[in-house]
C-alpha cells in the first residue's frame, strides 16, 4: 500500500481549518505561535496539491470559496474522527482493553501459564486473551501474535526475551520400571537403561540430558528405543507406564512425584535447569495490555526479575 499523505499534510489541514475559522491568517498564526506568512504558505501548499483555490484573498481579509467550504466540511470530519480515535486509544492505555494473542509451548502452558490466566482476567476484565498451545516457533508478522513463551535461549536479535524462570530438570521413572531394571546410581549406569528420548522439533535431534558433576555442567547422549516429539508430556506418560527413565522439567512431574507414580533418581547429579522466556518483536511498540500480561507472568514465575 502506497502512502497517500506526507507527514506535513495533516498539519496543513489543521492550519487551513484554523484560518477558515478565524477568517484570518494572522489570527490563526497567533493561536499556534507561527508567522502569518508560514500559515499562508501552508494553505498555498494545500491549494497547489488540490489544484483549486480555497480562499479569496484581499489585503484585509480572506474568504472561503465554494471549493474551500466543501474542503472545510470534510477536514472537520477527518480531524474529528482522528481526534476521537486518539482519545479512545489514550483511554485504553489508562484502562487497557482489547485482545492479547499469546503462543505458549504446550507443556509449559498447561502446567505454568494457563493456571495463572484466570487471575490475570480478574485483575483486568476488559482484556481478552487468545492463547495458542504449540511448540512451533512463532512468526510474529505472519501469525499476528503479540507474545510467545518458549524454552531455551533466544538468539534472534530482532526479538526481546524476558526470562520467566529457570525450570529445574529431573530424571524420573516408575516404581515398576526400577523394580525390573534397577535404580541407576551413576551417570555411567545410564548406558544400561532404557532412556525415553525427546526429539526437538526444530532440529529433529534427540535432546541430550543435562547434569552437574562436581560443579561442572555435563551433557550426555542417552539411548532408548522409544522417542516422542512435540509433546513433553508424552515422555511423562511413557515413564509412568514403565517405558524407562525420562529427563524433564520438575513442574511436569510434580503431581506424579507426590503420588508415587514416578520416582526421582540420580539426585546427586541434579541442579541443571532449562530457561523459559516470554518474547516479542524488538521493533514493535508493545500495547499496554500486552505489557501488563508480561509483567504479571514475570511477577508470578520470576518475581526477582522485577525488583
Amino acid at each position: 500500500m502506497s502512502r497517500q499523505f506526507e507527514d506535513a499534510q495533516l498539519g496543513d489541514m489543521e492550519l487551513f481549518v484554523l484560518a477558515a475559522d478565524a477568517s484570518s491568517f494572522t489570527a490563526a498564526a497567533e493561536r499556534v505561535g507561527m508567522t502569518p506568512g508560514a500559515v499562508s504558505r501552508s494553505v498555498a501548499r494545500v491549494e497547489e496539491r488540490l489544484g483549486v483555490r480555497l480562499f479569496m484573498r484581499t489585503t484585509r481579509q480572506i474568504r472561503l470559496t465554494d471549493a474551500g467550504r466543501l474542503y472545510l466540511a470534510q477536514c472537520r470530519l477527518v480531524l474529528a474522527q482522528l481526534g476521537e480515535v486518539e482519545r479512545q486509544l489514550s483511554r485504553q492505555q489508562v484502562q487497557p482493553s482489547g485482545v492479547v494473542r499469546l503462543s505458549v509451548a504446550t507443556g509449559y502452558g498447561r502446567h505454568r501459564v494457563l493456571p495463572l490466566l484466570p487471575r490475570f482476567r480478574q485483575r483486568h476484565p476488559d482484556i481478552c486473551l487468545e492463547v495458542q498451545l504449540s511448540n512451533r516457533n512463532v512468526d510474529f508478522a505472519k501469525d499476528r501474535f503479540d507474545l510467545s513463551v518458549r524454552a531455551r535461549h533466544q538468539t534472534d536479535s530482532s526479538l526481546i526475551a524476558r526470562k520467566l524462570e529457570d525450570a529445574e530438570l529431573v530424571v524420573v521413572a516408575s516404581p515398576a520400571y526400577l523394580a525390573r531394571a534397577g535404580e541407576p546410581r551413576t551417570l555411567a549406569d545410564l548406558q544400561a537403561h532404557e532412556c525415553v528420548q525427546f526429539v526437538l522439533p526444530r532440529t529433529g535431534r534427540c535432546v541430550d540430558w543435562s547434569f552437574q558433576v562436581d560443579g561442572r555442567e555435563v551433557e550426555l547422549t542417552t539411548r532408548g528405543s522409544i522417542t516422542c516429539s512435540d509433546e513433553l508430556d508424552g515422555g511423562v506418560y511413557l515413564a509412568r507406564h514403565g517405558g524407562g527413565l525420562y529427563q524433564t522439567s520438575r513442574f511436569l512431574v510434580e503431581r506424579e512425584l507426590l503420588t508415587g507414580e514416578l520416582v526421582e533418581v540420580l539426585t546427586p547429579f541434579g541442579g541443571r535447569s532449562r530457561p523459559f522466556s516470554i518474547v516479542y518483536p524488538h521493533a514493535r511498540m508493545l500495547p499496554k495490555r500486552a505489557r501488563l500480561l508480561v509483567d504479571f507472568l514475570i511477577t508470578h514465575l520470576n518475581p526477582g526479575a522485577l525488583v
